[in-house]
């Protein structure tokens, strides 16, 4: 890489992730600047009732009390910018507080502080809007009663920030890959219409925005990736061009390697030619990753577009209550044992609702932890022989009464049922709001982001405008051809873990599944074997929705898009993996026939 180099560490995937992160990256002396991932999409609910019962709260407490307490004075005296979207719903009171960490450690500090995203207070002109407002996945209309409703901003406030002099930028909610590509707008001066570049900066937060994730964590060869307990955090060093290069801390544990990025990279995008952020339309099917020495890998090829007029608004609402209680179950035939018990409870719980004048419970499930409940009718039929299972029993209702009851009602099956009945994990379920998640698009006019510098408002640019033609459609990828396949020692069937490395994710009621081949020449023999209607086929026990299969022909992979996967997915799902986060591994099994020298 030629010219000048900005190097940005990625010290959180998520508010809960490791303190690891954050001394690691500063004491490596490898960074320019340091970015802090913290929202995930029902975070902001969890933060709004935070900020309910105290009003200072409302921001991710980890970021001051934690990360920052650690290394406020470092990154002072080192020069480290830091960028976060710490503050969640309350950004000021995030700001206050690392004010308040500052004065307490003698450090001077310039904080600037983002605004703009909540949609709250326009709510009702959306109510009566024309047309009215629908939610993207199930078109349904607003909800009466919302939570909390915030638009995912861009980078454009992020930089303004830091052309004014900001040492630290905290932010509500915006985008995840914007504290990145914000940093690179500033430093390189990228314009605003570059957007092959701003492809690439976007491309680069996304690595960097779920940390470990991008240096071995959840690989698929998992067993391949040295040194867990000391997992290096991902760095990016960034060229003017929009490339860059992907590293972590010298001496730290973890795998950087082309297979890792790229399960990075697929994860939680839809159409990889549409990957639509508020700053750009970004396509990288021609994205290359390469390595490119030891430690390093070279990312390359992002693409760009104009961004919509759009922005997207996450919001939450309550629908109901929810409750999860878990039974273990010891001893011979202890999956059927398990299962009657679920049904049983369930059984009873009914008729004392209806003996009450209740309605039934509105949704419930029964999982046999151990049993390979989530394969369905793919797991392995010798673990109905298991001795030693965790009865998960999962139920909604419009009222908390209900599930209290059910509550009582779990215990029971200690002195009732199956012998070997034990360990109902740590004592009686509660209930909890069942919150779900309601996206919808905003236009931009709609909304005013601003920029603070201590205190002081700052010129800020609102969202990023089209300045140029509408971008037409994205051409179509260009697929390798698939010719003629030689068997010369016959055929034989694996499962496709031996062919392909896999990472799911979601958004919403939405899962992907990214895939990727071991070998570039084995792609198009996957993509004969993995068509949508045989994906759909394979997972119609968890997926309602259409599959959709988009190509990534740079990195030899394809994306799978699975809708209605996740039963409600977030906080509503019922699933013990509401997230999806086992769907690759349950792809992995998919059984492929393939010619019997590729595995020699």
């Amino acid at each position: 890489m030629n010219g000048k180099v900005v190097r940005i560490g990625g010290a959180s995937g998520f508010w809960g992730d490791s303190s690891l992160g954050a001394p690691q990256l500063v004491q490596s002396g490898q960074i320019d600047f340091l970015v802090f991932d913290y929202l995930a999409e029902l975070t902001m609910s969890i933060l709004a009732g935070a900020r309910l019962k105290k009003p200072e709260m409302g921001y991710a407490t980890d970021f001051v009390t934690v990360a920052m307490k650690s290394v406020l004075k470092d990154v002072v005296d080192k020069g480290i910018r830091v960028i976060s979207n710490a503050g969640g719903v309350n950004p000021e009171g995030c700001a206050e507080a690392l004010r308040a960490l500052a004065a307490e450690q003698g450090v001077e500090v310039k904080i600037a502080v983002v605004t703009g995203d909540n949609v709250m207070p326009i709510l009702p002109d959306l109510r009566a809007a024309e047309p009215p407002v629908r939610e993207l996945q199930s078109g349904a209309p607003l909800p009466a009663k919302v939570l909390t409703a915030n638009a995912y901003l861009g980078a454009l406030p992020i930089k303004a920030a830091l052309d004014a002099g900001a040492q630290i930028v905290i932010t509500g909610r915006c985008v995840d890959s914007a504290v990145t590509l914000g940093t690179l707008m500033h430093a390189f001066n990228w314009s605003v219409t570059n957007y092959d570049r701003l492809s690439g900066g976007s491309l680069a937060g996304h690595i960097l925005e779920c940390g470990c994730q991008a240096t071995g964590g959840l690989h698929t060869d998992w067993q391949d990736v040295p040194d867990w307990a000391h997992m290096g955090y991902p760095i990016v060093e960034c060229a003017e061009d929009g490339s860059f290069m992907v590293t972590k801390p010298a001496g730290t544990g973890g795998l950087i390697a082309p297979q890792c990025v790229a399960e990075q990279l697929l994860y939680e995008i839809h159409d990889p030619a549409n990957y639509l952020l508020p700053d750009v339309t970004c396509d990288w099917r021609e994205v290359r990753i390469e390595p490119a020495g030891e430690e390093r890998v070279h990312v390359s090829g992002a693409l760009g577009r104009q961004p919509t007029d759009t922005y997207k608004v996450s919001a939450t609402y309550l629908d109901g209550f929810k409750i999860s209680a878990q039974l273990s179950i010891v001893g011979f035939e202890a999956v059927a044992k398990a299962r009657r018990t679920g049904e049983a409870i369930l059984e009873r719980v009914g008729e004392m609702l209806k003996a009450r004048g209740m309605q039934p419970l509105s949704a419930t499930n029964i999982e046999v932890l151990g049993a390979e409940s989530c394969y369905g009718p793919h797991a392995m039929p010798e673990l109905d022989r298991a001795r030693e299972v965790v009865l998960r029993l999962t139920a909604c209702h419009a009222e908390k009464a209900a599930l209290e009851l059910l509550a009582r009602e779990i215990a029971p099956a200690g002195t009732s049922w199956a012998p070997g009945t034990t360990g109902s994990g740590g004592g009686r379920s509660s209930a909890s709001p069942s919150i779900r998640q309601y996206a919808f698009l905003l236009n931009k006019e709609r909304l005013t982001p601003a920029v603070t510098l201590d205190g002081k408002a700052i010129p800020t640019p609102g969202h990023a405008k089209a300045n140029a033609p509408a971008a037409g459609a994205a051409p179509a990828a260009k697929l390798p051809a698939a010719g003629p396949v030689d068997a010369p020692q016959g055929w034989t069937e694996v499962p496709l873990i031996r062919l392909a490395w896999a990472r799911s994710g979601d958004k919403g009621n939405t899962s992907n599944i990214g895939i990727i081949a071991r070998r570039p020449e084995w792609l198009p023999l996957l993509r004969a074997e993995l068509t949508e209607a045989r994906v759909a086929e394979y997972l119609r026990y968890l997926v309602d929705g259409p599959v959709t299969r988009y190509d990534l022909p740079g990195i030899h992979a394809f994306n799978l898009v699975c809708e209605q996967a996740l039963g409600g997915g977030g906080m509503a799902s019922l699933r013990n993996d509401p997230l999806g986060k086992g769907m690759a591994q349950i792809l992995l099994s998919f059984p492929v026939r393939v010619p019997a020298h590729w595995l020699s």
